[in-house]
């Protein structure tokens, strides 16, 4: 179903083809993802079982706890919230950051703070440093650092011209190509796949609906509230869904994986390094496999290409939580990654959670409104602050959780209720407070 009331105002594709600094990942080399700027071409064709060992290579057991944080903001000139800020114009006013985060940028010019992985405390306690560190540095430029899971008042508009860019952006077309490659925003949890990695693919996905209202924070669009808690997830719910929807649960996490990207569009064909060639007529990897052309190279480089809201990836990407404000991140990054890895608080919430683990769009819509997706999440948040000091986080940060859940899972408010309160440009100052 379409949803007009996004309109013409739409979410971001971020250029993924090397593991990031933030995932947990040990070594390009070793995942099934390889990097398509420094591996060399591998023109074997393809057959169907080789599909299925790279699903499986994606969910190979690393025994490990570790987490990466990727965030996305939106930047704004505070004395003229119209204008879009050039990319370069954000990257010469900052300085070096001393949490050794990597700096990026979306299509829109969305800035991303990708953190070295480590512990919970450790991950968190890096980005949080360059955070605050980018934010003063804007600050000082007239800049506002915002919080928010899609332009709350601009139209959107691509800085980023690249061939994968511009492949995606005609394979998608308007109006919500646009508005996810340009104007949304995420944060990005990513986890190593444990002992037990179907555990953790089972978790991350049941307690999705959840924790997407829980963090819903993109109610806005054209200065208007645009009828979603989550315009964002609105926003991916409008693009193709062979490559947007959840990877469907049968017991198989690989078997999944492989029949997800076998019966994925094809979004574009690499020509060469300089050119990418949109496919527009619908056909899907499985029917390009069976003609013997693609080869391992160009399965690793669509499954860059494909964004279900968890993705396996030799760690998980759990890849549906709207941006937050830039004080209050590390709230959503700890409680995701409490309930996915600590087992006793993972029991607790997806006791609580499993009934509802197929209301995305009820999610999205409402956020914790929902009274039954309310409810659940005040189990999920207790269970979170319980677990958070086996996980070693210290109490300020325990306390930061336990805050977040007063102000808004207790009364049944999303955080994208505030926004709407403060009106289309009261939320910048929400946005850009220190």
């Amino acid at each position: 179903m379409r949803h007009a009331t996004i309109g013409p105002t739409p979410p971001k594709a971020a250029a993924e083809a090397a593991p990031p600094p933030g995932a947990p990942s040990r070594d390009a080399s070793a995942t099934a993802y390889r990097d398509d700027d420094a591996a060399e071409r591998d023109d074997t064709p393809l057959n169907a079982s080789e599909v299925a060992a790279f699903a499986r290579r994606c969910f190979q057991a690393d025994g490990g706890d570790r987490v990466g944080v990727e965030l996305e903001f939106l930047v704004f000139d505070r004395t003229a919230v119209a204008r879009h800020v050039p990319l370069e114009e954000v990257a010469r006013a900052l300085p070096p950051l001393p949490g050794g985060s990597r700096v990026t940028f979306e299509p829109g010019g969305q800035l991303e703070l990708s953190g070295p992985a480590g512990t919970l405390p450790g991950a968190i306690g890096g980005l949080a440093a360059d955070v605050a560190v980018a934010r003063r540095a804007l600050a000082d430029a007239g800049l506002v650092l915002a919080g928010v899971g899609l332009d709350p008042v601009r139209p959107p508009r691509r800085q980023l011209r690249r061939p994968r860019y511009d492949a995606m952006a005609e394979f998608f077309g308007g109006p919500y190509g646009p508005l996810m490659m340009c104007s949304t925003a995420s944060i990005q949890v990513n986890l190593d796949l444990g002992e037990r990695p179907e555990t953790r693919w089972e978790r991350a996905h049941m307690l999705g609906p959840v924790l997407t209202a829980a963090f819903a924070n993109s109610p806005l669009s054209g200065g208007r509230p645009c009828g979603w808690m989550s315009g964002r997830q609105a926003v991916w719910e409008n693009l193709d869904p062979t490559r947007t929807a959840p990877v469907r649960g049968s017991g198989d996490p690989a078997a999944e994986w492989a029949d997800y990207l076998l019966d994925a569009r094809l979004m574009l064909v690499r020509e060469d390094a300089d050119r990418c060639r949109p496919v527009r007529d619908g056909s899907t990897f499985r029917d390009w496999l069976a003609t013997g052309e693609p080869t391992a190279a160009d399965l690793a480089y669509h499954a860059t290409t494909v964004f279900p809201p968890v993705r396996p990836r030799g760690w998980l990407e759990i890849r549906y939580l709207d941006a937050q404000h830039p004080a209050t991140w590390a709230v959503c990054v700890a409680v995701t990654c409490a309930l996915v890895a600590d087992d006793r608080a993972a029991d607790a919430a997806l006791a609580a959670a499993e009934p509802y683990r197929e209301l995305w769009q009820e999610a999205a819509r409402c956020g914790l409104a929902d009274p039954r997706l309310a409810r659940a999440a005040g189990v999920c948040f207790r269970a979170a602050i319980e677990a958070l000091p086996r996980l070693g986080a210290a109490p300020a940060l325990v306390g930061e959780v336990a805050a977040f859940a007063d102000r808004y899972v207790t009364p049944g408010r999303s955080p994208a209720a505030d926004l709407i309160d403060l009106g289309p440009e009261a939320w910048l100052t929400e946005g850009g407070r220190t």
